[in-house]
């Protein structure tokens, strides 16, 4: 991207707009793609290209105009759709202030993905692919993804924002059959730098592990169903946390009356063992240094020793709330942005594994996430574990397989009775309101005093 060009033709823009609207802001993004598909060790497809777009918003009256383009030489056309949509549209919009801020941000890549070629990629799939080839095993599909691209971002405050942006993931799926059914098994690395989080990574043991599981789940039992005693992974709990909590914080579901946080600012939600953060300056998945309005990014403590203490939250949902914007507007070039989470997790406590399970006589280990539901209004949910344990006196014995949770998310946190001091963040993609952002979630292995756990469907 030749950015004194671009950013001469959108200040350009940005200057033709303002004296007939009451805000603006402009985005543009550059970027190189790469997705590549590997089944049973053939490769199905890659695709591999370039991206270019810009939008624009503009705030008139309390209307929203937003138009989007890929063609630099009809922006003109852009700023007039933007500017008629806001004309024709009635509403009370109005913007959190925020600092105005001047930035470049720059790669933190150590190995451009731009600069790794499609064999050595491949390489790393095959790699992945070799590894979970397991006796039982009929089947693997591998996803590999990446982008490295750069985002301008101006309005009309007078902030001006370059961000050069990386983000790399693997995706491996097992498939295992027997005369007992067929099972899966699931694992995934990445990270928003470059092709240095695929190199660092045991991709041997990735393969191995996700096989392994699919594997085991074979000749596992179907689960007891009641109340239990129950200890969530780092993977389960980030579901959890993610799905339960993270989305009843975004400020667009409370406006909305659509979340069980509607009204419970600053009271105890969970218990004092629950402290949970969103934190897009970290360095995981859902990392970006700015958002799409252009806040400049940091650590969110949302619930802090059980109490709300914050939301999740833009510049327009920030000022119906009287709150400040916690730079959580997120999209892509081609949409209007929304509240979007992106590295949430349950803080760290100081218990050992063996210290969360060896007081348990008869409970469940829960690993992994194989989906479910979730209604942040009514505050209930429904998760599938991707496998699970029985704990019997304080040792982790046979195998589950289709375990549910369910419950209510208030009462889960309430009972949080002891987390552990490990860590891990998982790497994934959220979907909201037609629109996917890149997201990190986890923490660490978490204790339930007690829970409802049963088959799933």
């Amino acid at each position: 991207m030749k950015e004194d060009l671009d950013l001469g033709l959108l200040e350009k823009t940005l200057r033709s707009v303002e004296k007939y609207v009451d805000y603006a802001d402009i985005r543009a993004h550059e970027s190189e793609n790469t997705v590549i598909v590997m089944k049973d060790g053939k490769i199905q497809e890659i695709r591999s290209g370039l991206d270019t777009g810009v939008c624009i918003r503009v705030l008139k009256k309390g209307a929203w105009g937003f138009s989007y383009t890929n063609q630099l030489d009809r922006m003109d056309h852009m700023v007039e759709s933007a500017i008629k949509l806001a004309d024709n549209l009635s509403s009370d919009v109005k913007l959190a202030p925020v600092e105005t801020r001047s930035d470049k941000v720059k790669s933190n890549a150590r190995i451009k993905l731009s600069d790794v070629s499609l064999e050595d990629k491949k390489t790393a799939m095959c790699e992945v692919e070799d590894a979970a080839n397991l006796d039982k095993v009929i089947s693997t599909t591998v996803n590999y993804v990446d982008g490295e691209g750069t985002t301008l971002f101006m309005n009309s405050e007078g902030s001006s924002i370059t961000m050069e942006e990386n983000r790399v993931a693997l995706f491996l799926n097992a498939v295992a059959a027997s005369e007992t059914g067929i099972q899966f098994g699931h694992k995934s690395t990445g990270g928003a730098k470059g092709f240095e989080v695929i190199e660092k990574e045991d991709l041997e043991l990735l393969g191995r592990t996700a096989a392994t599981k699919a594997v085991r789940l074979l000749d596992a039992s179907p689960p007891p169903s009641g109340r239990f005693p129950i200890v969530m992974d780092s993977e389960l709990t980030g579901v959890f946390i993610h799905e339960a909590l993270g989305h009843a914080s975004e400020a667009d579901l409370i406006l909305q009356n659509d979340s069980i946080l509607k009204g419970k600012m600053n009271a105890q939600i969970g218990s004092s063992l629950v402290t949970i953060i969103d934190d897009a300056s970290m360095d995981a998945f859902g990392y970006y240094a700015y958002d799409a309005e252009g806040v400049k990014t940091k650590k969110n403590v949302l619930v802090e020793d059980g109490v709300l203490v914050s939301l999740l939250s833009s510049r327009e949902t920030a000022a119906k709330l009287d709150i400040s914007s916690s730079g959580n507007a997120r999209s892509g070039i081609g949409d209007q942005p929304i509240v979007r989470m992106s590295n949430t997790y349950l803080k760290p406590g100081e218990m050992t594994f063996e210290e969360l399970i060896e007081d348990i006589s008869n409970g469940i280990y829960l690993k992994g996430s194989r989906g479910g539901q979730v209604d942040t209004g009514k505050g209930v949910f429904q998760f599938n574990a991707a496998e699970s344990f029985i704990i019997g006196n304080g040792e982790i014995k046979d195998p589950l397989r289709d375990v549910s949770l369910s419950g209510n998310i208030l009462e889960i946190l309430q009972k949080v009775d002891a987390v552990g001091s490990d860590f891990h963040l998982g790497v994934g993609f959220c979907g909201k309101a037609g629109q996917t952002a890149p997201v990190g979630d986890g923490g660490p292995h978490t204790r339930v005093s007690e829970a409802t756990v049963g088959g799933a469907d």
